[in-house]
């Protein structure tokens, strides 16, 4: 009979073909209709996330809570429920896939998704803004979680996002997009960002702006990378609380989550589901999450990577095969 440990344990073992055809051709007596017929029977969700991330999160107010979405990669899918034609950051364009919000805390090192939305607007209605808010409401609201700074990218900047957040009395660090306009002081008006002439001052303690349709002002911070690209984030913090350098290091701190979907496609199989039918996909979702998990958690114990934790699985397999190879080397006399 299949199970979700059995299912599970499958994502964390197999090397890189994730498929059910592949499963059934390692497991006596399973056929692939069975393993289908599992995915489409259970309904496994993001409250079943949190059971498992509860335990492991240090629930600190130091800690933050990270917002980004990602595409699970379905060019090839021709019937398959869920698939959208969307953006993704990855081929910076748009691509045929499964639009997943995740949201991740993160305190000290350590970085645990603890929420997830699958974006099917044509099932229930909702937009990625929507998703993010009811998320963060559930954070905070449902799950206790402390975390007083929430960290996104500029997609998520919208007027509605950033009143929503400072309603809550938590602290937003943000990107802006280059063409956003900003008011310096009321004679001035609106003008854009590249137009704004900087003090030294201004560029270590940044410099205090008016968005459009933003009822409070926010403190806009110019961040020259090394490679010369310059960007624009701005925080809900009082005027001259931090520097520059301490806003640059929470924005670099989302990368993250940008690891966590990372790790997601390349060690769980997350993309390479190839039923059609939504509830399979969604359920293999999770089983994903959950194999992340494990791995996470041997990886946190062993202090190592969750790759090398993968990849060790087969370091056993290559030592027998070199001691006692079931295919040897074929020679001439």
């Amino acid at each position: 009979m299949v199970t979700k440990q059995l299912y599970v344990q499958y994502l964390i073992s197999t090397l890189s073909n994730y498929t059910c055809t592949n499963l059934a051709a390692h497991l006596e007596g399973t056929s692939h209709d069975a393993i289908n017929d599992y995915l489409r029977r259970e309904r496994h969700t993001a409250r079943h996330l949190w059971e498992l991330a509860e335990s492991l999160i240090d629930n600190q107010a130091e800690a933050y809570l990270i917002v980004d979405d990602s595409v699970l990669d379905k060019r090839h899918a021709q019937a398959m429920e869920l698939v959208k034609r969307q953006y993704s950051g990855n081929v910076h364009g748009l691509v045929r896939g499964i639009g997943v919000v995740n949201l991740v805390h993160s305190y000290q090192e350590d970085y645990y998704p603890i929420d997830f939305r699958v974006y099917a607007p044509e099932i229930d209605g909702k937009t990625k803004n929507q998703h993010f808010q009811e998320m963060i409401r559930h954070a905070y609201y449902e799950k206790s979680i402390k975390a007083s700074t929430i960290l996104f990218d500029g997609w998520y900047a919208s007027v509605e996002n950033l009143k929503f957040i400072h309603r809550l009395g938590k602290i937003f660090v943000t990107t802006l997009k280059e063409n956003r306009w900003v008011s310096l002081s009321p004679e001035q008006g609106y003008i854009h960002l590249q137009q704004i002439e900087w003090t030294e001052e201004q560029l270590r303690y940044g410099i205090t702006i008016k968005l459009k349709e933003v009822p409070f002002k926010v403190q806009l911070f110019k961040v020259v990378a090394t490679n010369g690209d310059i960007g624009w984030v701005i925080t809900n913090r009082a005027p001259r609380s931090i520097d520059t350098s301490v806003v640059q290091n929470e924005n670099q701190r989302r990368w993250v989550i940008e690891q966590l979907h990372r790790e997601l496609k390349q060690l769980t199989g997350i993309e390479k589901c190839q039923c059609r039918k939504q509830r399979a996909q969604r359920n293999h979702l999770f089983c994903c999450y959950q194999a992340w998990f494990s791995l996470k958690v041997v990886a946190k114990k062993l202090r190592k990577t969750l790759y090398q934790v993968k990849q060790n699985l087969w370091s056993e397999y290559l030592r027998s095969e070199l001691r006692q190879p079931h295919i040897r080397v074929y020679q001439t006399a």
